[in-house]
C-alpha cells in the first residue's frame, strides 16, 4: 500500500477542506517529514482522517470509549464520546475523510467515510456514517454493504484494522503493545508488510513433501 493523498473537510479543530498530497512537492521528494505544531493545531486530526477513510474508525475515538455515557448531540439526540462521528467539528452540517493509495494490485484507490447531521443543519442530530471504495482508474465505487466495502478495503491494502493502526498509524503506547504482542501475531504482521508471507508458503509444502519422502521410504 502506498498513501497518494489524504484529504478532509470540517473534522475536529481542522476548518474546511484540507489537503496533503503525496505526489507533489515537497512531499514527493521527502524522504522523512514531522507533522508539528502546537496543541490543538490538528495533527493528529491528521492521522485520524486517514484511519477513518479506510476502515471508520481511529485511535482516538476507540480510546475514549466509555460504557454507559452517552453525551447530548443536536436538537434532542445523544451520542457515545467513542463515536467516530464525534470528530465533526462543531457547528458543522457535513464533514468526510478521504485517502487515495495504492492498493497491492498495484490499481489507485480511493476510500471515503462521510458524516453529516440531519437537514444538513449544525443543529441537526448526527446520522449515520457512510463508507465508500473507489477505484481512481475505471471511476467506479465498490458496490456492496458497509461491512462489505470494508472487508474489500481490507483486501485491497492487505491489512485489516488493528493490522494497520500497528505497523502504519502507531498511536501513543501501542508499539509496546506490538513489541508484547503473541509470537504468532508479531509475525503474522510481519509477514504481510513486508511481502514475506511466501516463506511461510514455502516452509509448508518443504514439510508436506518431507512428511510424505519420509512415509515413502518407510514402506
Amino acid at each position: 500500500m502506498k498513501i497518494l493523498t489524504i484529504r478532509g473537510r470540517n473534522l475536529a479543530s481542522l476548518e474546511g477542506e484540507f489537503v496533503l498530497d503525496f505526489t507533489r512537492e515537497p512531499l514527493f521528494s521527502a524522504g522523512i517529514y514531522a507533522i508539528t505544531g502546537p496543541t490543538g493545531s490538528g495533527k493528529s486530526t491528521i492521522l485520524d482522517a486517514l484511519c477513518l477513510a479506510l476502515f471508520g474508525r481511529s485511535p482516538r475515538q476507540v480510546a475514549a470509549r466509555e460504557s454507559g455515557v452517552e453525551l447530548p448531540d443536536g436538537e434532542n439526540g445523544s451520542v457515545a464520546p467513542g463515536d467516530p462521528r464525534t470528530i465533526l467539528r462543531k457547528g458543522s452540517a457535513a464533514g468526510y475523510a478521504a485517502a487515495a493509495f495504492i492498493g497491492l494490485d498495484g490499481q489507485p484507490w480511493e476510500s471515503e467515510w462521510t458524516v453529516r447531521r440531519a437537514r444538513n443543519r449544525p443543529s441537526g442530530n448526527l446520522q449515520d456514517y457512510t463508507l465508500r471504495l473507489t477505484n481512481l482508474t475505471t471511476r467506479l465505487p465498490f458496490a456492496g454493504t458497509k461491512t462489505e466495502t470494508l472487508r474489500e478495503i481490507e483486501r485491497v491494502i492487505g491489512l485489516n484494522y488493528e493490522q494497520f493502526t500497528r505497523s502504519v498509524l502507531l498511536a501513543q503506547g501501542d508499539f509496546t503493545a506490538f513489541l508484547k504482542a503473541a509470537r504468532d501475531d508479531k509475525a503474522s504482521l510481519l509477514e504481510k508488510i513486508t511481502g514475506t508471507e511466501i516463506y511461510s508458503r514455502i516452509s509448508v509444502s518443504v514439510f508436506m513433501k518431507s512428511r510424505e519422502a519420509e512415509a515413502a521410504l518407510k514402506e
